[in-house]
């Protein structure tokens, strides 16, 4: 189950700098599996605990996209929310995400074009408050004068 900051479009002329929207999600067996199923992306490193104990992170770990898909929620449902359009979005993965991991991510609005609805934001994604992604995310903003 996800935990949400306020939710609700909120359209290119009220959007600020410094405006920060946040979800927080535990990460289950389940996601996991049910993200390897979807994206088809069966590593052993996520799916097998045998597989990942030998590895460099000595345990499973959940899917990078999985995790970066949050701040995509955040984007898609918070902020801008409703009828954003993803036009690029930077990210580097700093640590593991582990099955039963709290992941906050957040984003925040760094850079405004009203003329262009265009938004930048810095994008975050924290475990126990350190940070395993950060990024960048530029965004097409829903407008107010386009209902």
């Amino acid at each position: 189950m996800l935990d949400n900051l306020p939710k609700g479009t909120i359209c290119i002329e009220d959007i600020e700098i410094g405006m920060v929207r946040s979800l927080s999600k535990t990460i289950t067996d389940q996601d996991i599996e049910m993200f390897a199923e979807v994206s088809t992306d069966r590593n052993p490193v996520h799916l097998d605990d045998d597989y990942a104990r030998d590895t460099i992170f000595e345990g499973r770990i959940a899917h990078g996209m999985l995790t970066a898909g949050l701040v995509s929620a955040v984007i898609g449902e918070q902020l801008p929310g409703h009828g954003t359009v993803y036009l690029g979005q930077t990210m580097k993965f700093l640590g593991p995400v582990r099955p039963g991991d709290r992941v906050t991510a957040e984003v925040e609005v760094t850079e405004i074009e009203p003329a262009k609805r265009r938004v930048t934001m810095e994008t975050r994604c924290l475990v126990d408050g350190k940070k395993v992604l950060i990024g960048e995310a530029k965004v097409l903003a829903p407008s107010a004068k386009f209902d």
